[in-house]
């Protein structure tokens, strides 16, 4: 008799509706640029904070040698996306969204402490910037097409409010910056055309904040503060996931 009783209760509780609480599916789809010298895994722990809450998140994985291959690279990723796209640039990942922005699939521009190049403006005329008082990225000198951070410098000036074991490891690992990219002038600017949020970083010391400011304020983006190094999705994963889905949820 008791295994009788047990299997009906078995056979009921397969029947119930789950309570479990799952994220109810979101109208956008969120399309993450990482930036210079390193690659789509630094975006890991924001990635999993979006699709936690219920976001599809694609992560592009560009070579960072040309501007051209790096803007096709994520329009691709774009068409592959199931939604509406509202896409996110970090520092170099920026200029690729002010290009690749312009898909109709785009609604929205996220910047995370990146560059927001004008048309016939270069990353490089941007980086280069005037900058009373603040220091600028640690760059050596170019070899062979492309540029490196000083490894010595890496940890300080890139992420500084991140593990040292953990920025110890990115600078032996960096992606080499192509200077076709770094000195690619733009031939189209998204931001001109759709709603734009930047988030601009107050202890940044690879784009001056000043610059960010500069680059923020002509695209006439909302902007948020966040005392935070270059790397904030490494340092600060839930204040970006969060400024993220901010704007996803906004109607600019």
């Amino acid at each position: 008799m008791k295994h009788l009783i047990l299997g009906a209760l078995l056979s009921m509780a397969a029947t119930l509706p789950s309570f479990a609480q799952t994220p109810a599916s979101k109208p956008v789809s969120i399309v993450l640029v990482h930036g210079a010298f390193v690659d789509g895994s630094g975006w890991k722990a924001v990635y999993d904070i979006l699709t936690r809450d219920g976001y599809e998140v694609l992560v592009v994985q560009n070579s960072t040698a040309t501007l051209d291959g790096d803007v096709e690279t994520t329009r691709e990723v774009i068409r592959k996306a199931g939604k509406p796209v509202i896409l996110v640039g970090h520092s170099y990942g920026g200029a690729v969204i002010t290009e690749a922005g312009s898909d109709p699939k785009v609604r929205k521009l996220v910047y995370i402490a990146a560059f927001a190049p004008d048309v016939g403006e270069s990353v490089y005329e941007l980086a280069t910037r005037p900058t009373p008082g603040e220091a600028g990225a640690p760059l050596l000198p170019p070899s062979g097409g492309f540029i490196l951070v000083d490894p010595a410098k890496f940890p300080s000036a890139f992420a500084q409010d991140v593990d040292p074991s953990i920025t110890a490891f990115m600078a032996a690992a960096q992606v080499p910056w192509g200077l076709k990219a770094v000195e690619h002038k733009i031939v189209g600017a998204a931001w001109k055309d759709k709603p734009v949020h930047y988030m601009l970083t107050t202890q940044d010391h690879m784009i001056p904040p000043s610059t960010q400011r500069f680059m923020s304020s002509r695209t006439k983006a909302k902007i948020t503060e966040l005392s935070s190094s270059h790397a904030a999705m490494l340092s600060h994963p839930r204040e970006v996931a969060a400024f993220v889905e901010s704007a996803a949820g906004e109607a600019d």
